[in-house]
């Protein structure tokens, strides 16, 4: 009988990548070849969501299979405990090479270190895009160069020295597109003279919509700092001092860094949609690079005849509004916010080409690569493996419906703690209005509200009708489900 041989892993993930800038989802604003490559040579996920759009507890959700109240990290100020359970240990129990190189954002020093790795080459919290810091097996070294150039130099090294006759498993994790989108050289000037469209929902209003979406402090107009759109900042003013237009815009102007030439504006919508430009340029040069440099790994695997023998993944650890409902940043339950990128390639498996229609969620990551490595799947980790969905066969029960928690409340974009459920159709999210001592949140009570969107009628989440009588049943049904998967997520606060 002839032996199987464990596939290798490649496991890329961005930071703030949203599925709608990617050309393999549909992108009308950029075009991705080499993460498209992924997609046609293997399955698109469209329906992968997140159960928390913020990057660390996405991160730990990833490593451990379990949601963020039961791995430690619900919010950014938590510290992972890298004492506990998570894939990369057992991969690395199985006799697997694992290494992790990029964006780690769990904590550095101490338990919080990276666990579970033979090599670890990670950037201390963001880290920097211009010649970065990276901490190396826990000392500091300064790296020349980009930060997504290093992080793909960093990965084909350790592959290079990689013992061949062992499988491997790689996190190749990149810093990039998250704030403040700073481009490589290489791609300073794409898009330069190119208008992007304008997202169809830029000028929300947030009417029939929940306080929480009304008071978010993450719009094009308001929100920004002189870093975030490379501006000059007035005297007396910090590059991280949000741009306050006066109402009045006469005499108003704005000095871009790469210009030696002011820019003046007629109209606050002429204002917000130059902010706009200047926000997605950046943030799209940045995934271009990105782009270039998931080629060059594709390519490493062809030329050493790895391809067939790796399972090869893109996703990002959320996904991100890029302009719609005139906001940047994430955290919302809303589609854009939600909805993660997930392309994967196991020629040996996976049909070319296909699509995989099935909700799968950031908490069955780990359980997958288990499967393929053939350990049993720990009875405490809270997903399901995608093994059968990536061979085009949906499980027997698979899920319906899936549980959502942010637990922030109003720290950074003064987004309020919310949580709840997806289906096909509906979605129904509760603001719960309180910080429920959770690290970094901020002790202010907001007024409990409710929002529901049929998403068959209303995609873009523009209109909720949880007061609407012809949804009553509905919302009851809705609710009963939902407290049902919070309990099957041994959620209890």
């Amino acid at each position: 009988m002839m032996l199987v041989k464990k596939p290798n892993i490649l496991f890329i993930m961005s930071d703030d990548h949203a599925a709608h800038a990617l050309s393999c989802y549909g992108s009308v604003i950029n075009k991705t070849p080499n993460i498209d490559r992924i997609a046609h040579g293997g399955m698109l996920l469209e329906n992968c969501f997140c159960v928390n759009s913020i990057c660390a507890p996405s991160r730990a959700t990833i490593l451990t299979g379990k949601h963020g109240h039961l791995n430690g990290v619900k919010t950014l100020a938590d510290r992972f405990d890298g004492r506990q359970q998570t894939f990369p240990k057992l991969l690395q129990s199985a006799g697997y090479q694992t290494a992790i190189v990029g964006k780690w954002h769990l904590g550095e020093g101490g338990h919080s270190s990276p666990t579970g790795f033979d090599y670890w080459n990670v950037l201390p919290g963001q880290g920097d895009y211009d010649n970065p810091v990276m901490i190396n097996d826990g000392k500091e070294q300064q790296y020349q160069g980009y930060v997504t150039d290093i992080i793909t130099d960093l990965c084909l090294d350790w592959l290079e020295q990689r013992d061949p006759d062992r499988p491997f498993m790689l996190l190749c994790h990149h810093k990039a597109p998250h704030r403040p989108w700073i481009p490589s050289d290489a791609h300073a000037t794409l898009y330069e003279d190119v208008s992007i469209p304008l997202p169809e929902t830029f000028n929300d209003d947030y009417a029939n919509r929940a306080q929480a979406a009304v008071e978010a402090r993450m719009r094009i107009e308001s929100d920004f700092n002189y870093i975030d759109l490379k501006l000059e900042p007035p005297a007396g003013t910090s590059g991280w001092d949000s741009i306050v237009a006066p109402a009045d815009l006469e005499g108003f102007c704005l000095n871009p860094l790469d210009s030696d030439t002011a820019v003046s504006f007629r109209s606050h919508q002429e204002l917000k949609e130059w902010m706009y430009q200047r926000y997605i340029k950046d943030y799209l040069r940045c995934i271009a690079s990105i782009d270039d440099n998931v080629g060059r790994m594709l390519d490493f695997l062809d030329e050493q005849g790895l391809a067939e023998d790796t399972i090869v993944i893109y996703t990002s650890d959320q996904g991100f509004f890029l302009g719609d409902h005139g906001w940047y940043d994430k955290r919302f339950m809303y589609e854009e916010s939600l909805r993660m990128p997930f392309v994967v390639r196991y020629p040996r498996e996976i049909e070319a080409g296909s699509r995989g229609t099935p909700m799968v969620l950031n908490v069955d990551f780990a359980e997958t690569f288990l499967e393929y490595a053939g350990l049993s799947i720990p009875a405490d980790m809270q997903g399901s493996s995608l093994r059968s969905i990536f061979r085009g066969e949906e499980p027997e029960g698979w899920r319906t419906s899936m549980y959502y928690r942010y637990w922030m409340h109003l720290a950074h974009h003064y987004v309020a703690a919310h949580y709840g459920m997806r289906t096909q159709r509906y979605k129904l999210i509760y603001y719960y209005g309180e910080a429920l001592g959770t690290a970094g949140s901020i002790d202010e009570p907001k007024t409990p509200e409710w929002e529901l969107f049929d998403l068959h009628k209303d995609p873009l989440e523009m209109n909720s009708v949880y007061d609407d009588k012809d949804y009553a049943g509905i919302v009851e049904e809705l609710k009963r489900e939902l407290f049902c998967l919070k309990e099957e997520a041994l959620d209890f606060e």
